[in-house]
């Protein structure tokens, strides 16, 4: 049988989250949190659990010290518990307006200062480190104007009468499971260290954090106070990923000999399952497709805890199977079959469930999607502006599409995107489609015809690279792009309909207008037409954009 070390006393929040970690554990109760850690240090017990977060409270401020008092030993886990809290009396006839005190512990108030503030504003509040004292005190003095706020089970192991239950709504309790050993990788994980004490610099903390970003790791929890010894920086974080992890690995390596760069200065404390304190409403989500962005997109959603399912033409489970099992049903197959493919499943989602169409044409393909589904159905569509080939979506454009029918499923996902750093556009379904002409088709139209022109006259690329400025690599830059990837990708760009049609026959009819003024010298009216663009377009675009180009211009003339 295990050792469990907690706070107390018997029946308390604390206590409770041991029972329920354990069951079967024998629970050792300690009366804070030095002798708790004490005990657990000195091998006393095999675990030990500690309060350090509550939605109400915040963090528990004592236990960023605490982690530097164990010289042994792993945070491995975590248990996440609500805490329910009642109001207690010694005699069953004591109205609310009877009361003159409320006693307590000094969390239990912080965690009820809501309903204190409203109901007991000119009470006086007697905050007590022995909650079972303060208790058989007024039962044995015979003190009915006291309430006590605590778990509703101590106070009735107690002999009180409960006044009030749940006097602190939405409260929960995140607790740490101290072992001896670090935890195996599960795949849904985090890790957690703390520095020692730093001597300041311009920068660091900036520096530390940033090597976690560039690798596309999310920090869950940082912060950063002075040492109470020496009053340098100590800063305390929380990423995600297993310390096993190579990637999470090499930034705390990184951190410590290039950052810091001193050995020894960074502690890890452990490495545990993932905990989020927001609350999900999806469990597991499904794909029908199995391509590289399918794939792409689903090790994500895996990383952050969601079942993942695959479906396609080549799985033996058929997305009919599929559906009846998931929460959320992705679409992500080809532009040319999608509307296809929506006709086909959409109308087996059932109410409560939600269809996310990660798809690049969205007039027709959410009318699609809208006309075959029930109205309880859930529907949005996301463009993703980037390929497989990304190692984050951090800084890169996602398109999202809501209708009248994205509700609070959609929403997570849409959370998904902007936690990983994704930026969100907001489109209605004629403007994704028009604004698609100019970020996708039009481009992709004029490369394959600049192809065909250095086709038809005889262009090499020695020729494109002796006599080619800066600016005019450019378009021969997205033309190597576009012909050096999947020629099926860029054919359903061309190939799609709505209103990014209208964008590029409107291109051809300006293009020819243009080549016609040129042809015939007609310099003046060129200019005009050069100012007037100019003046649609805007300074501050204008300034904005060359700006880029100069950037840009840097690179590609070290590069020739």
């Amino acid at each position: 049988m295990i050792t469990i070390a907690t706070l107390g006393p018997e029946n308390s929040h604390s206590w409770q989250a041991a029972v329920e970690y354990a069951p079967n554990a024998r629970i050792i109760t300690c009366p804070h949190t030095s002798s708790l850690i004490d005990a657990f240090s000195r091998g006393e017990v095999e675990l030990a659990i500690v309060p350090i977060y509550n939605t109400r409270e915040g963090e528990n401020k004592e236990y960023f010290r605490l982690f530097d008092k164990i010289r042994s030993g792993y945070w491995i886990d975590n248990i996440v518990l609500p805490s329910y809290l009642s109001l207690g009396v010694a005699d069953g006839s004591v109205r609310r307006e009877d009361l003159r005190m409320l006693v307590g512990k000094g969390s239990v108030f912080r965690q009820c200062e809501e309903y204190v503030g409203e109901y007991f504003s000119g009470l006086s509040l007697l905050n007590v480190q022995d909650i079972e004292s303060a208790i058989r005190e007024i039962r044995e003095d015979g003190l009915p104007d006291r309430g006590v706020i605590e778990t509703e089970e101590l106070l009735k192991a107690h002999g009180l009468h409960i006044l009030e239950r749940e006097v602190a709504q939405h409260n929960r309790t995140r607790y740490a499971v101290l072992g001896p050993e670090l935890a195996v990788e599960t795949g849904y994980d985090a890790t957690a260290f703390i520095t020692r004490p730093l001597d300041d610099r311009v920068g660091m903390l900036v520096d530390i954090l940033s090597e976690f970003s560039r690798r596309g790791v999310n920090i869950l929890d940082m912060r950063a106070e002075s040492d109470i010894k020496t009053q340098k920086l100590q800063v305390y974080i929380e990423a995600e990923g297993h310390i096993q992890d190579e990637v999470v690995a090499g930034a705390i390596t990184h951190i410590e000999e290039r950052v810091i760069g001193r050995p020894g200065s960074v502690r890890l404390l452990g490495s545990f399952p993932r905990v989020d304190m927001r609350t999900k409403y999806i469990s597991a989500i499904g794909f029908i497709g199995t391509g590289d962005m399918s794939r792409w997109f689903a090790d994500r959603l895996e990383n952050e805890g969601y079942r993942i399912v695959m479906t396609g033409r080549s799985t033996p489970l058929r997305p009919e199977e599929m559906i009846g099992q998931v929460d959320v049903v992705i679409i992500c197959v080809p532009i040319s079959v999608t509307v296809e493919t929506v006709r086909q499943y959409g109308s087996l989602l059932k109410p409560g469930q939600a269809l996310i169409l990660l798809a690049g044409e969205s007039e027709k393909t959410l009318e699609t999607a809208l006309a075959v589904t029930g109205d309880e159905i859930e529907v949005m569509l996301v463009h993703n502006l980037w390929g497989p080939q990304a190692a984050t979506m951090k800084d890169k454009n996602a398109i999202v599409v809501r209708t009248p029918r994205s509700g609070r499923l959609c929403t997570e996902f849409e959370t998904f995107l902007y936690k990983h750093g994704a930026d969100i556009y907001q489109d209605s379904p004629s403007r994704h489609d028009l604004l698609m002409g100019i970020g996708q088709k039009l481009p992709t139209v004029i490369s394959v015809a600049l192809a065909m022109t250095l086709e038809a006259h005889g262009i090499t690329s020695e020729d494109i690279a002796g006599h080619c400025t800066l600016t005019s690599l450019y378009p021969i830059l997205a033309m190597a792009r576009v012909h050096s990837q999947n020629p099926r990708t860029y054919a359903e760009i061309l190939s799609t309909s709505g209103d990014s049609r209208r964008i590029v026959h409107d291109f051809s009819r300006n293009l020819e207008q243009v080549t016609s003024m040129a042809d015939d010298a007609r310099i003046e009216q060129l200019c005009d037409l050069i100012e007037q663009n100019r003046a649609y377009l805007s300074e501050e675009f204008l300034r904005a954009r060359m700006e880029q180009a100069k950037a840009v211009d840097e690179v590609l003339g070290k590069m020739i």
